[in-house]
């Protein structure tokens, strides 16, 4: 691993070391320090505010946001709404108000400017807030469909993204001013839908955002105020729909992106089969992450060269005849440190340690447990900090990287697991978010 495979590029947010979801736009989830699991029980701070909180970012020293939308499947149409929290309590300091969404129900994002503004997508609305939680610009944005992630470039102007799955046509990029949110040139159609979140790295001229489609990886470099899709950079990860689901967003880590496929489980297809996206007239049975998966192959780990566009993949969970489809609702995360990418399978209930040293990814590890959500990692103490849900709720483990064994667990007192965030606090503590309730999770 070299030193500027850690380096992100956060020029165009707060100084801050976790600004935006996975805390950068290179999605590495990694975090400084570390927990130091098991020296000193691990206390937890619940909060059940039945509302779907989506992650919580850092802005200045204490000065902590949560950005989530309503669980309105049904019922009251649904809302945006951003809250500054207070870093050990979670009590609420200050919250926006109402955040039009356009009906659809979907799990946004939100971001810390360098110019000290918040800003929230939510549905097909864009807010930039101040750090008070009021509205400064409200845009709505130029798709009617329910966008799934938003991040700074190096210049300063917000990018966002539609969600669609297959069938259901080309997925938008949309570039933002900052100050006015007026859209900059002309919003990017891509030939085919996506469902992941965006990922992007930048070179001293050029931004490079990463979009998983549905059978392929697109690349759209962004220069001299233009977005413009590289015609030489779509390396295809997906050629048996039959066997195998879309994938959610990429890591891009030690010159290679990785991704998880099987993500278009049951529920994402039902939600996104409505419009507005999520809005059932009565409740839906397919909205639990737990069916089994519309698909037969196994869980796969993809890695994709960024220079070479090889696509190499594993099954690390998949025994031919004996075990079922494999799914997920959360990307990978790669540790170039400890020479292993860490992957899962949700339905199944496994997660893995995968080998990167070699040509070929192999398992080194596995253990029972699953996960469904966005991690965090501290590659200086080698934890993974993940997610496991159990009959008897969610829990957070902590696990010793290199070896794949659980350090400690804690009860994070939520009823229900998704695909949500995590997000490393300032003194060896975890925030977590989820559908109802929310939670802080501290060691020592």
């Amino acid at each position: 691993m070299t030193q500027t495979d850690r380096a992100q590029t956060l020029t165009g947010y707060y100084p801050s070391a976790w600004p935006v979801e996975c805390g950068g736009n290179r999605r590495q989830k990694a975090a400084a320090g570390g927990l130091f699991a098991g020296d000193g029980e691990a206390s937890i701070t619940t909060v059940k505010n039945g509302r779907w909180n989506v992650m919580m970012i850092r802005r200045g020293d204490g000065e902590l946001y949560m950005g989530g939308t309503m669980a309105a499947f049904t019922g009251p149409p649904p809302h945006g709404w951003l809250q500054r929290l207070d870093p050990q309590t979670l009590d609420v300091q200050a919250e926006s108000p109402a955040l039009p969404c356009g009906e659809h129900v979907w799990c946004g994002a939100i971001a810390a400017h360098a110019n000290g503004d918040i800003y929230s997508v939510n549905g097909n609305y864009l807010h930039r807030l101040n750090a008070g939680c009021e509205v400064v610009v409200e845009k709505r944005l130029p798709v009617d469909q329910a966008h799934n992630g938003l991040l700074i470039l190096s210049d300063g102007t917000i990018v966002t993204k539609d969600l669609r799955l297959a069938g259901q046509g080309g997925s938008t990029i949309t570039r933002l001013d900052p100050n006015s949110l007026e859209v900059i040139d002309q919003p990017l159609v891509l030939p085919e839908g996506s469902m992941g979140r965006i990922a992007s790295d930048s070179t001293a001229q050029t931004d490079h955002i990463y979009v998983p489609g549905i059978e392929h990886v697109w690349r759209i470099n962004v220069a001299d105020n233009v977005m413009v899709l590289d015609a030489d950079w779509q390396p295809k990860y997906r050629d048996q729909p039959s066997e195998q689901g879309l994938a959610w967003d990429g890591c891009i880590s030690a010159n290679c992106l990785w991704m998880m496929d099987n993500g278009d489980i049951d529920p994402i297809r039902a939600i996104y089969g409505q419009h507005p996206n999520g809005r059932f007239a009565q409740a839906s049975d397919k909205l639990s992450w737990r069916r089994p998966a519309p698909w037969t192959g196994g869980q796969r780990l993809l890695r994709i060269d960024l220079t070479s566009q090889e696509v190499v993949g594993i099954a690390p969970f998949h025994k031919s005849g004996n075990t079922p489809g494999g799914g997920i609702i959360a990307p990978p995360v790669n540790v170039p440190e400890h020479n292993l990418c860490i992957a899962w399978d949700s339905l199944n209930g496994k997660i893995a340690g995968i080998d990167t040293s070699g040509d070929q990814l192999t398992s080194a590890w596995q253990l029972d447990a699953r996960p469904t959500m966005q991690p965090v990692v501290f590659p200086e103490t080698g934890e993974l900090v993940i997610n496991d849900f159990r009959d008897a709720g969610d829990f957070l483990i902590v696990v010793d990287i290199p070896s794949g064994k659980i350090i400690d667990e804690v009860n994070t007192g939520s009823s229900i697991a998704n695909g949500m965030f995590l997000t490393p606090g300032w003194n060896r503590d975890v925030y977590y978010c989820s559908t109802l309730s929310c939670a802080r999770a501290a060691w020592g």
